[in-house]
């Protein structure tokens, strides 16, 4: 009788704590990707009576089991049911993230508290004050990898914490225009065409520093019944304030007009006369030499063809930056190259202006050839101004030169006609992040670049189940789950993936929870029976006194 209270007393701790895992399961039923567990009893020892005896041939008896009385139960083991994944619960937080495993394996998120890595299916996440990614819940790092600062492709080694809103990631490098676009209909009939200024386009452009830049372009007619026009590049523009045309200190350093844009001197003769407020004083050792009363006289070599202004010093003549030929000259085009000036009152010049000849087909009005090319393309050398700048390659095969009212249309845009290539880019800055199924993290720019800047690692393991839950929805290694190796796996590796925007829920079954809740409930009830029998049989024993 001693032996089965007991034993139902063993009964009774072992359905207690069965009841207490039940307990945990149902009030962590809404804790993010909490895994539930489950209890597993096992018999104690048993008291033998008498062993087993075998048969005895000669005497014809046969063999006895052996008598034996068992002690009760104890617990054997707690599982934890780490490979049933529970539902999705969609939040449209970014970095919510939930793991999604192929087959029956189950990949954790790997943490770092400070000291040591942890591994978690709580893919709660946020950017903490540092620019790491963390726990919403504990603040732990988010471990991954880092990108090779050479390939700029991800470097597979130790994790480490992912820290993205790093100084370095907060902008994109800016890029220089390369390509550009000139389409639209160039209508004979349009007043400018035929002006002495021509019909004016505007190329805004990008160095390799992001500052903007402005290129002036002039179409004129050279003759509209057989549809040939030029195209003269008059005008560089920065962005200061006020802007600066760039091409007047490049051309009285004494550069090439043509080594931008164009050829010289074979389209057309340009006859300017002189503005108002210059005059014209003398001719001297070649030189022609101009005023505007400031009491220094300006120099123009007639048989130069750079288009410089001189001032004359000790040394002789040398160029000046401080004017233009078309500040003495009206109507001359920037880097016009000089054929000669004359002596008459105004002295007339005469130069050969730098462009391109733009063709069109006689009979259809579709674009034919931009100087030599039939190709389209017409090169705007931009490196001629300095490093920092890149030579555009300009297409003009979407050129048309047909009646529209009198109304041109043409115009030109950066970037080539795909609308993607070439087109420069501003500094960027970050303006959001987000993350594929693979983990990786890409930033997105107001340039409209997209860099990648880090990958999430997961880590898996020979026994998942073998880890040893530490609070905070967190797990350790123990002996018998295996070792991580410090560099993990990435998370498509076995055809898992990870979903943004989405929480893994807890995996506990109300339903099944509930059963075996009652059933516990009736597994201890019937335990205190046996006790309350093992009493009465006790009493009865003790009565026999009486």
């Amino acid at each position: 009788m001693m032996r089965s209270m007991y034993s139902a007393v063993s009964g009774l701790k072992t359905h207690q704590t069965k009841m207490d895992v039940i307990g945990n399961n149902i009030a962590n039923v809404n804790t993010v990707a909490f895994k539930s567990s489950s209890v597993n009893f096992s018999e104690i020892m048993y008291q033998t009576l008498s062993n087993a005896s075998g048969a005895n041939l000669e005497k014809g008896t046969g063999g006895v089991n052996a008598k034996q009385i068992g002690l009760g139960t104890s617990m054997a083991s707690t599982t934890v049911n780490v490979t049933s994944a529970g539902a999705a619960q969609s939040t449209g937080n970014p970095f919510d993230i939930r793991i999604s495993d192929a087959g029956s394996s189950s990949s954790f998120f790997v943490v770092n508290n400070g000291s040591e890595n942890l591994f978690t299916r709580a893919g709660s996440f946020y950017i903490d004050g540092a620019g790491n990614l963390a726990m919403t819940s504990t603040g732990y790092t988010v471990m991954g990898w880092q990108v090779d600062a050479i390939t700029g492709e991800i470097k597979q080694d130790t994790v480490s914490a992912l820290r993205i809103m790093q100084e370095k990631n907060l902008t994109s490098p800016p890029e220089a225009t390369t390509e550009g676009t000139c389409a639209g209909v160039l209508d004979k009939n349009h007043p400018d065409v035929t002006s002495e200024a021509g019909y004016v386009m505007n190329l805004n452009f990008y160095d390799a520093l992001g500052y903007t830049y402005t290129a002036r372009f002039a179409v004129k007619a050279v003759d509209v019944d057989a549809r040939t026009y030029t195209v003269e590049l008059s005008a560089i523009y920065d962005s200061a304030e006020p802007p600066k045309n760039i091409l007047t200190d490049y051309l009285a350093a004494g550069n090439d007009m043509s080594a931008l844009f164009g050829n010289a001197g074979t389209e057309f003769q340009d006859y300017s006369t002189l503005n108002p407020e210059w005059s014209y004083v003398a001719e001297t050792g070649g030189y022609h030499a101009f005023s505007n009363g400031s009491g220094t006289n300006y120099y123009i070599n007639a048989n130069a063809t750079d288009g410089r202004v001189y001032v004359q010093t000790a040394n002789g003549f040398e160029p000046t930056s401080d004017v233009a030929i078309s500040d003495i000259y009206n109507g001359l085009q920037a880097g016009a190259q000089i054929n000669s000036i004359s002596n008459d009152a105004p002295p007339v010049i005469s130069a050969a202006s730098v462009t391109y000849t733009l063709q069109f087909d006689h009979d259809k009005g579709t674009f034919v050839s931009i100087g030599d090319n039939t190709d389209g393309y017409a090169s705007l050398n931009m490196s001629a101004l300095g490093g920092q700048f890149s030579n555009i390659r300009v297409d003009f095969s979407q050129c048309m030169n047909y009646d529209n009212g009198g109304v041109s249309t043409m115009g030109m845009d950066r970037g080539a006609k795909d609308g993607e290539t070439g087109l420069g880019k501003k500094l960027g800055a970050l303006t959001g992040l987000s993350i594929d199924q693979r983990g990786r993290i890409f930033g997105f720019y107001d340039n409209g670049n997209t860099t990648l800047l880090g990958q999430i690692a997961v880590a898996r393991f020979a026994n998942a189940a073998g880890l040893e839950k530490v609070g905070e929805n967190c797990y350790a290694t123990t002996l018998n789950s295996g070792e991580f190796d410090g560099i993990g796996v990435e998370i498509t590796a076995n055809g898992s993936k990870m979903s943004s925007g989405e929480l893994e829920m807890s995996n506990v079954d109300l339903s099944s929870e509930f059963t075996e809740m009652i059933t516990t409930q009736r597994g201890f009830q019937a335990n205190s029976r046996v006790i309350t029998t093992s009493d009465t049989l006790l009493e009865e024993l003790i009565n026999l006194k009486r």
